[in-house]
């Protein structure tokens, strides 16, 4: 089984403020739907009212983000999945859910992870 990474940046939401609570629901209900099926590994968004904190191998803090995760926000969730074709079946089912498009990536396969 490989897992698989299926998320969408904030901004690709637009939903009226009266209907997010109904894409809440119905994005945990596909959330509740995996973990049923066994597939859910892990899921939730970024917290954009957090800054980001650069760390280095000296524990020295900053606070700042790689340039290209400047407006890196949304949600995702991880599922184990047996087909890149399934993955794809679950990406559409967030995207109706969140009503917006799903992006997927694929997990590198690392036998220690």
């Amino acid at each position: 089984m490989t897992k698989f990474l299926i998320s969408f940046p904030a901004s690709a939401m637009d939903v009226a403020d009266e209907d997010m609570a109904a894409v809440g629901e119905a994005a945990r209900a596909v959330i509740r739907e995996a973990k049923a099926a066994g597939i859910y590994v892990f899921a939730g968004g970024i917290n954009s009212e957090v800054a980001p904190l650069m760390v280095a191998a000296d524990g020295n803090c900053t606070n700042d983000t790689y340039r290209q995760t400047k407006e890196l926000d949304g949600g995702f969730c991880v599922l184990e999945l047996p087909s890149r074709a399934v993955a794809v079946e679950w990406a559409a089912k967030l995207a109706a859910a969140c009503r917006c498009q799903q992006e997927l990536r694929e997990f590198y396969y690392d036998p220690e992870s």
